[in-house]
C-alpha cells in the first residue's frame, strides 16, 4: 500500500510519500511516520503531538484508531496537521490557524448551503462588510438605551419562558446571561462532529450580522475571533426541541465562549475551554445584557445539519442518475422509456430533466453501446418499474431537494432571535421566529425524498443479482455454490433500506408542551436534522452497493463495452476495487464504494460528458438560468 501525505505544519506544506506494507497499522502511525520526517529534515525536536488527519478528496476526519487498510485506498492523499497537547508546557510550537487562505464575508443576506459547508472544513476565516458592524453598533445602542431608562422588554431586562413577567435589575443582568446560559446547558448525547460543530458556530454568526440581535460589536468581534482561531466548542447533539430556538445545542456553544465545558482547537486539541482559549490567545467572553439570550435563540443546530444534508443529497441525487444508467446498461434495458415526447407530455422539471440526464448517457452516437446492440432484438416491450420509472422517482426527488434547498437558503439568512430589534424604527418586538417549523418539516421531506432513491436503488439491485430477472449468472457470481458473490450485500441493501422507513417517519408531526405550557408547541426539529442525515448515511451506501453491482455485471457481459460515460465509470470503480473473481471480505469493497459516493467524483467522471451531450442537442436554454443552474446540479 503506498500513501502520499501532503502534511501542513507551520503553515508550510510538505509531501512526503509512506510506504506502508501493513494494512493493520493504524493512522496514528501514518501520523508519527510522517511527522518523524518532518522533524529529522527541519532538525527540530518536539514530543507530545497531537494529529489531525483528514482525506483531501472530501475533508472528512480519519478516526486515528482506524486500521489503514480499512479507510484508505492506495495513493489516496490525506493532509495531517500537528499541534502540541494542552497540558505540553513548551511554546516552541504553534499552528498559524488564523492565516487561512479563503475568506468568506458574511453579512446575513446571502449565504448558501454550499458556503456553510466550507466553512465546516476548518479551512476559511470570516469577515464581515464594514456596513454590517454598522448596522449591529446602531442596534446595540437602541438595547443600551432601554437598559439606561430602565424600561421592561422582554429578553433584555426579564426572565425567560413562563419567568417572562419577573423583572430583572440592571445591576444583575451581567448575572442573569451567565445563569440563562449555564442553565440551559442541558444537552446529552454524542458531540457533534467538529465539522458540524463548526458550521453551527458561523451559522450563528451570521445571523448575529444581520443586525436584529441587539449584540455589541466588542462580543461579537470576540466571537469571530473564536472561530477564525478554530476554537469549537463540544455541543451535544440531543435536547433541541426545536422551539425556543435551539437552545441547549447554542447554550453549549455560548458557554465554550466563556469558557465552560470541552473546547476543541488544532492547536489543542480537546482541552478545557477556558485553558484552549488562553492558549490561542483569545479572552473569555462576558455576555452583557440581552447577549444571553442573543447567543442561544435561534435555528442554528438544526439549520447547519440541514444545510449538510442539503448539500450531500444533491450529491447523492445526482449520481444516483449515473448508477441507475449504469444499472440499465448492465440489466440490458431499453431507452425507448427515456422518450423525450413521453417526457415532455409530463412537465414536471425533475422528470424531464433526470430523463435528459439518463439519454445522455445511455446513447451515444458517436461509440454506441455494444451492450445495448447486442439486445436491439431481443423483443422486450419493456422494462421494470425500477428502471422504467427512474426519471419519475428521481425527478420528484430533485425537486424535492429544489424545494428543500430554497427553505434551508431562507432560514440560513433569518433572523431567529427573540425579541429581535429594528433600528429603522427603534423598536423591539417580540415574536416567534425562533420556531424551527419551517427546517423541521422540510427537512422530514428531504429525509422521504431521498429514502425513495434508495428504495429505488434496492429494486434494481434485486434484479441484479436474480438470475431469472437478469440472465446474469446468480449473485453475480461465477461458480455458484461455491461462490456467495453479492448474496448477503443485497440483504445489508434490504436492511437498510427497511431502517430509513422507520427513520422517514415525520418527527415534526409530534410536538410536547415545554416550560410550564409557555411553550406549548415545538418543532421537534432537531431529530428531523439528525435523522435525515441518518437516511442520507444509509442511501450512500446503498448506491455503493448497486455501483458495485452494477460493475460486476459489466464485466460479467466481457468484452461487450457500454458508452463512454459509463464505461469510464466502471473503469473509476475499478482503479480500487477488482473484479469480484472469488468471494472475499465484502465490506472492504463496500467502504471503498461508500467513499467514492461521498467524494461525488461519479457525478465528476460523467458531467463532461452530459454537457457535451446537452451542448449538441441544445437542451440548455441560457435565457432561463434557474433552470439552466438545476440541470447542471
Amino acid at each position: 500500500m503506498v500513501l502520499r501525505i501532503p502534511i501542513t505544519i507551520h503553515g508550510v506544506q510538505e509531501k512526503f510519500l509512506i510506504v506502508c506494507t501493513d494494512g493493520q497499522k493504524t493512522i496514528r502511525w501514518l501520523c508519527e511516520t510522517a511527522y518523524q520526517r518532518y522533524t529529522e529534515k527541519y532538525n527540530i525536536k518536539i514530543t507530545n503531538r497531537c494529529f489531525v488527519a483528514r482525506r483531501l478528496t472530501d475533508r472528512s476526519l480519519l478516526s486515528l484508531d482506524d486500521h489503514i487498510e480499512q479507510v484508505l485506498d492506495d495513493n489516496e492523499a490525506i493532509a495531517i496537521d500537528a499541534a502540541k497537547h494542552i497540558d505540553d508546557d513548551d511554546d516552541s510550537f504553534s499552528v498559524a490557524t488564523d492565516e487561512k487562505c479563503h475568506v468568506v464575508r458574511l453579512d446575513g443576506y446571502h449565504l448558501k448551503s454550499s458556503d456553510l459547508v466550507r466553512l465546516g472544513t476548518g479551512d476559511y476565516r470570516i469577515e464581515l462588510p464594514e456596513e454590517t458592524w454598522t448596522t449591529i453598533r446602531k442596534s446595540r445602542e437602541i438595547v443600551d438605551k432601554i437598559i439606561d431608562e430602565k424600561k421592561v422588554v422582554y429578553g433584555v431586562n426579564t426572565g425567560f419562558g413562563s419567568f417572562a413577567s419577573t423583572i430583572i435589575s440592571n445591576e444583575k443582568l451581567a448575572d442573569l446571561q451567565t445563569r440563562l446560559i449555564v442553565s440551559h446547558c442541558a444537552g446529552v448525547g454524542e458531540p457533534l462532529t467538529i465539522e458540524r460543530a463548526r458550521m453551527m458556530f458561523a451559522l450563528r454568526i451570521n445571523i448575529l450580522a444581520k443586525g436584529y440581535s441587539g449584540i455589541s460589536e466588542e462580543t461579537l468581534r470576540k466571537i469571530i475571533a473564536a472561530f477564525n482561531k478554530s476554537c469549537i466548542p463540544e455541543i451535544p447533539s440531543q435536547g433541541t426541541v426545536g422551539a425556543s430556538g435551539d437552545l441547549a445545542p447554542l447554550s453549549h456553544l455560548a458557554a465554550g465562549l466563556m469558557g465552560v465545558g470541552r473546547m476543541w482547537s488544532p492547536k489543542t486539541g480537546w482541552g478545557n475551554a477556558s485553558d484552549v482559549l488562553e492558549q490561542n490567545e483569545l479572552g473569555l467572553i462576558e455576555y452583557k445584557a440581552k447577549e444571553g439570550l442573543t447567543m442561544i435563540n435561534g435555528t442554528q443546530f438544526i439549520t447547519a445539519l440541514g444545510a449538510e444534508a442539503v448539500e450531500r443529497a444533491m450529491s447523492i441525487a445526482r449520481q444516483a442518475d449515473v448508477i441507475a444508467a449504469l444499472s440499465t446498461e448492465a440489466l440490458r434495458g431499453t431507452v425507448r422509456h427515456l422518450h423525450p415526447k413521453l417526457h415532455a407530455s409530463r412537465p414536471h422539471l425533475g422528470q424531464n430533466l433526470v430523463a435528459e440526464r439518463l439519454r445522455s448517457l445511455l446513447i451515444s452516437e458517436v461509440h454506441p453501446s455494444e451492450i445495448s446492440k447486442s439486445h436491439a432484438n431481443c423483443g422486450r416491450v419493456q422494462d421494470a418499474y425500477s428502471i422504467r420509472c427512474v426519471p419519475q422517482v428521481h425527478g420528484i426527488s430533485w425537486d424535492t431537494i429544489r424545494f428543500v434547498k430554497k427553505i434551508i437558503t431562507t432560514e440560513m439568512n433569518s433572523a431567529t432571535d427573540n425579541p429581535l430589534v429594528f433600528i429603522d424604527s427603534n423598536e423591539v418586538v417580540s415574536g416567534g421566529n425562533f420556531h424551527g417549523e419551517y427546517p423541521a418539516k422540510s427537512l422530514d421531506y428531504l429525509a422521504i425524498g431521498v429514502h425513495e432513491i434508495g428504495s429505488l436503488s434496492e429494486c434494481r439491485m434485486e434484479r441484479l443479482v436474480n438470475h431469472g430477472m437478469s440472465g446474469l449468472p446468480a449473485f453475480l457470481t461465477l461458480e455458484g455454490g461455491l461462490n456467495s458473490g453479492f448474496m448477503i450485500a443485497h440483504c445489508t441493501a434490504a436492511a437498510l433500506v427497511s431502517e430509513n422507513k422507520v427513520l422517514c417517519h415525520p418527527s415534526s408531526v409530534d410536538s410536547i408542551s415545554t416550560s410550564a405550557g409557555q411553550e406549548d408547541h415545538v418543532s421537534m426539529g432537531g431529530w428531523s436534522a439528525r435523522k435525515a442525515l441518518k437516511v442520507l448515511d444509509n442511501v450512500e451506501i446503498l448506491l455503493a452497493i448497486e455501483l458495485l453491482m452494477a460493475c460486476q455485471a459489466i464485466d460479467l457481459l466481457h468484452p461487450l463495452t457500454s458508452t463512454p460515460p459509463l464505461q469510464a465509470i466502471h473503469d473509476l470503480v475499478r482503479q480500487s476495487i477488482s473484479t469480484w473473481d472469488k468471494d472475499r471480505f465484502m465490506s472492504h469493497d463496500i467502504e471503498k464504494a461508500t467513499r467514492i459516493i461521498k467524494s461525488g467524483i461519479v457525478w465528476k467522471t460523467v458531467q463532461p460528458h452530459i454537457q457535451n451531450y446537452l451542448d449538441r442537442h441544445h437542451k440548455i436554454d441560457l435565457a432561463r438560468p434557474a433552470e439552466c443552474e438545476h440541470k447542471l446540479m
